[in-house]
């Protein structure tokens, strides 16, 4: 479970560092009130609930092809589906494409989001140091490099090494956003999913734009089913949950 902590739960761990400050970029127009705030959050927290809890962790990990995962896994399973039927037979060719689709974006998303995240880490330290600023790309360029070096010894690696990096990384934001709960109490209103909903009809033509950032917060979130090959979806689950 803590090899699957530190390989499937990298990329989504570290989505808080930028997507929620992307929500509350001035470009979205939307004011930075506290009833927006507590919009914005309720829509990250059941966002979270609904994509990743539901869909992926109770849902879509069922879908195994010989216990692999992963959309080239779901690609095989929907075209055995409808190969198994004789029905329509060029719905075989638009699974096969959707499929290439679908590995071309996530092989995308896994060169970006690296470059993302591990830039938006380095850029906190221009809040305590300015003077740093000169050293950011060049610092996230050599950490990009390193984790890409050690990424190519395969998964076994990288999860010993991750593991106990992300359990540490988990317990440092848990033990700081319990402060901040205790500091502001009323952040727990968010859970009530009234106020997602009262924040999209308030703000219904900077929604889009919004829910666009919002989405940030779930990067990461198809690796449960990508990575499922590797560690099995019950330690995912449990690592999630």
């Amino acid at each position: 479970m803590l090899a699957a902590l530190g390989v499937v739960f990298g990329d989504i761990g570290t989505s808080p560092l930028y997507a929620f400050k992307e929500t509350l970029n001035p470009d979205h127009g939307v004011p930075f009130a506290a009833e927006a705030v507590l919009g914005l959050l309720s829509l990250v927290v059941w966002g979270l609930v609904v994509v990743v809890t539901l869909k992926y962790v109770v849902f879509v990990l069922r879908a195994d092809h010989d216990g692999e995962g992963g959309i080239l896994a779901l690609q095989a399973l929907a075209r055995h589906a409808v190969e198994s039927g004789r029905r329509r037979p060029w719905l075989g060719g638009a699974v096969v494409w959707m499929g290439l689709i679908g590995a071309a974006m996530f092989y995308g998303d896994s060169l970006i989001t690296p470059a993302i995240s591990v830039l938006s880490a380095v850029e906190g330290l221009e809040v305590q140091a300015p003077a740093m600023q000169r050293f950011v790309i060049p610092l996230t360029l050599v950490i990009l490099v390193v984790l890409f070096m050690v990424q190519r010894r395969g998964t076994g690696v990288v999860g010993r090494v991750f593991g106990p990096v992300m359990l540490l990384w988990f317990g440092v934001i848990a033990v700081a956003g319990a402060w901040q709960v205790v500091q502001t109490p009323q952040v727990l209103a968010a859970l009530d999913p009234r106020h997602a909903v009262g924040f999209l009809l308030t703000y219904r033509a900077q929604s889009l734009a919004v829910l666009g950032a919002v989405f940030l917060a779930f990067t990461g979130g198809e690796a449960l089913y990508a990575d499922m090959g590797h560690f099995g979806a019950r330690p995912i689950r449990l690592a999630w949950l």
